[in-house]
């Protein structure tokens, strides 16, 4: 009995092993059990644990290839389990610790002796915590003499729990996913926005930093689509009348395209003036049948006002259209601009600047050209020359026409070219601004003039020798140097009489365009100059030059007519060619560069104040441009909106002004406050007060300048210096040296033209 009683012991040991995977309840029932029938039963239950066994074992493989399929779901559903399987531990580690000493006193109480390595091990009943970077799911512990081992019961509510976890974890890992991917794409758009600029940046093509090619070639490789022309004539609507002496008159296809080009003009000051009127009329008559010719004879007696409506109407519908309509006109020029709006050139992308040929209408001219009014005709396939390389695909000509001629030149920039039939002048199409031809253009010429600033005054102290000549046409060459030095006159250029407007340059002044005044308001030896300039913009100017010059003139002057040459021994021709001989590449032009660049570099060092804000710098950078405006006497008539843009302006500082005044009694109102009360929330509305004020000032001042700067420029052309006399570099090292953002100065096109300035240029760079 005592072998059995030994027996029973350690049985009752082994299944106090089994505690960790069966309920409390059960377990005890099951022993008293056991110990009742332990030895009728022996064999019997090793057959089945066997049989339990082998099922286990199947529930094991099973059980690991799950685990398996767990581990692959990643770290973050791995972490779960581990939390999962901790807190279970937990839990179970909590009902051995409470039920602990139940289950001993039990076990005496049903002639059980509690096992002594029971009283040996430390309080944790049994249970083993393993470290934390070791937890793993508990394994049942497997005893092939353990009646009671029941794999399937265990199979069936192990395995369910795992299921309904593992649909959880599928739920979880759906929505995790589903979030990543939504975090994914937005990371992905916003990457994609914050990289766009990026490659924009890349893809400028920096050719400042290339060597250049050989002197004469402008490029390698020329490939482009050729030019968009003129839409065709659409004729007017039926309800369109054109009346002759009070009648209606239907005209001829070609005679009535010509017709709407005068009506659409009807309420410009061109078709009040006599010549335009003449050369218009002159030029209809000839695309008139026979029969039209016969009956309108007199423009006088031509009534196009419907026709005048009609282009007004269709102007102001235009205005109206929708969004949507516009945006399809938008998308149809974007679209046209990316097939013709870009050619090839030594395999980089480049922009071309007017890629449409000019439309047929009536030629306006500048000043009072002697040819305003007469038609421009519509440009044909046949009248183009394309320009690209040989190795490119030639662009295709409309169907059922041709070109003039393909030439394969690189030493020119032009890619398409035709005459125009008014003055007979050859028309282009080249690159934008933008391109590294033009870029090179503008870099050369400043360069040249930064040479000139070198021998300059070697230059001027010839020309104040050549004063003293006793050969006539060395002194007036050096008093034209003179002028165009000093004043930036245009030395002009040959023209044919009656071909072009009268317009004067130095080399060309008369005698009635100068007036000589020993003495004029405090200052001596004044030159009055009084003529129209070109575009026929007049120039007046009251200069007092040297007294060597004022005698030389009194000298050219003697003996001629109003009407007579000043420099009657000089012509642009002698006076190129004596620049030439002076420097390299020198022209009346690069002494223009030359004035206009010194002038704006010292203008900019005498009204930029450091202390100044940024509206107040610009204002100083304006000053400089205008002073190089004036000497270059790039004018322009009021802006017609002037006087009303002027207004809002006034009524838009009168309301700061209140707005301010208002601030400053809320301030002093809350300063007295702070007085008496002499808290922090006091103090607080103070600070805040200040800032108002200060806000508030320095729109006002910003609203100020701007007034200020609109009513001094009013009659002068900015932007023609900016763009061409200046030197982009000057302007560029003044922003970075006094902090103005360089988009104060230049706008877009003009950022993207000065390009390889704004790049290479640093805050000290001097021209």
């Amino acid at each position: 009995m005592s072998g059995d009683h030994l027996h029973n012991d350690s049985q009752i040991e082994a299944d106090f092993r089994l505690n960790d995977s069966h309920k409390h309840k059960d377990k005890h029932k099951d022993r008293e059990h056991r110990h009742k029938e332990h030895k009728k039963d022996k064999e019997k239950d090793r057959e089945k644990s066997k049989h339990s066994n082998s099922e286990h074992k199947d529930s094991e493989k099973k059980h690991k290839e799950k685990e398996k399929t767990k581990h692959k779901d990643g770290s973050s559903e791995k972490h779960k389990d581990k939390h999962k399987d901790r807190d279970k531990e937990k839990r179970k580690e909590e009902k051995i610790r409470a039920s602990g000493d139940a289950k001993i006193k039990k076990e005496k109480e049903n002639g059980f002796s509690s096992p002594p390595r029971i009283k040996d091990e430390p309080d944790d009943d049994g249970y083993f915590a393993p470290p934390k970077e070791d937890i793993k799911p508990l394994k049942r512990p497997r005893d092939e003499d353990d009646a009671d081992y029941k794999p399937k019961k265990i199979k069936t509510e192990d395995i369910k729990k795992e299921k309904k976890r593992k649909l959880e974890e599928e739920e979880d890992g759906k929505l995790k996913k589903t979030k990543n991917k939504d975090k994914d794409k937005k990371g992905a758009e916003s990457d994609n926005k914050k990289k766009k600029p990026k490659k924009e940046e890349e893809q400028k093509w920096k050719w400042w930093e290339e060597e250049r090619y050989p002197e004469g070639i402008k490029w390698k490789f020329l490939e482009h689509k050729g030019p968009v022309f003129a839409p065709p004539y659409e004729p007017l609507p039926e309800g369109v009348k054109f009346y002759y002496d009070g009648k209606v008159m239907k005209l001829s296809p070609k005679a009535e395209e010509v017709a709407t080009f005068f009506a659409k003009m009807l309420d410009h000051e061109y078709t009040t003036k006599e010549i335009f009127r003449k050369n218009f009329f002159k030029d209809w008559r000839k695309e008139m049948t026979n029969d039209e010719k016969n009956v309108i004879t007199n423009l006088s007696k031509c009534d196009f006002t419907q026709m005048s409506q009609y282009f007004k109407d269709q102007s102001e519908a235009r205005k109206q259209m929708s969004k949507e309509e516009k945006l399809k006109i938008k998308e149809e020029n974007e679209k046209l601009l990316k097939e013709y709006g870009f050619c090839v050139m030594d395999n980089h992308r480049e922009r071309i600047a007017n890629f449409k040929i000019e439309p047929p209408g009536l030629f306006r001219g500048r000043g009072n050209h002697p040819k305003m009014g007469m038609l421009k005709r519509r440009i044909m396939p046949e009248d183009i020359i394309i320009n690209c390389s040989k190795d490119a695909k030639v662009p295709s000509p409309p169907p059922g026409h041709k070109w003039k001629e393909v030439r394969h030149d690189n030493k020119v920039t032009w890619l398409v070219s035709w005459t125009e039939n008014i003055q007979g002048s050859i028309k282009y199409i080249m690159l934008n601004p933008s391109s590294r031809i033009k870029g090179e253009k503008d870099w050369q010429k400043y360069e040249t003039a930064r040479r000139l600033k070198k021998c300059v005054d070697k230059i001027r102290n010839q020309y104040r020798e050549d004063w003293k000549s006793k050969e006539m046409k060395v002194r007036q060459r050096a008093v034209a140097l003179y002028f165009i030095d000093k004043l930036a006159l245009r030395a002009g250029n040959e023209k044919e009489e009656g071909e072009t407007a009268d317009t004067v340059s130095c080399c060309s002044l008369r005698v009635e365009h100068i007036n000589l005044h020993p003495e004029l308001d405090g200052q001596e030896y004044v030159v009055e100059f009084d003529f129209p300039g070109k575009d026929s913009i007049r120039y007046y100017n009251k200069v007092p030059v040297e007294k060597r010059v004022f005698k030389n003139l009194q000298l050219f002057m003697e003996n001629k007519q109003p009407e007579d040459d000043l420099f009657d021994r000089l012509n642009t021709g002698i006076l190129n060619k004596h620049l030439q001989d002076l420097m390299e590449g020198l022209t009346a032009k690069v002494f223009r560069t030359y004035n206009a660049s010194i002038t704006l570099q010292q203008q900019l060092k005498e009204l930029t104040a450091p202390d100044e804000n940024v509206p107040a710098k610009i204002l100083s950078y304006n000053r400089a441009n205008r002073a190089v405006a004036i000497l270059c006497n790039h004018q322009r008539a009021p802006p017609k909106t002037f006087e009303k843009s002027m207004m809002n302006l006034q009524s838009k500082i009168d309301a700061k002004k209140d707005q301010l005044a208002d601030a400053r009694r809320d301030l002093k109102s809350a300063k007295a406050d702070a007085k008496v009360m002499k808290d922090a929330k006091t103090k607080k509305v103070v600070e805040s007060k200040k800032k108002a004020v200060q806000r508030l000032e320095e729109q006002l001042m910003k609203l100020e300048v701007q007034a200020t700067d609109r009513e001094e420029n009013k009659q002068i052309a900015l932007g023609t210096s900016k763009l061409n006399y200046l030197d982009p570099r000057i302007t560029v090292a003044w922003c970075k040296k006094w902090g103005v953002p360089i988009e104060k100065i230049y706008n877009k096109t003009q950022r993207e033209k000065f390009a390889w300035a704004i790049d290479m240029t640093d805050e000290d760079y001097e021209f």
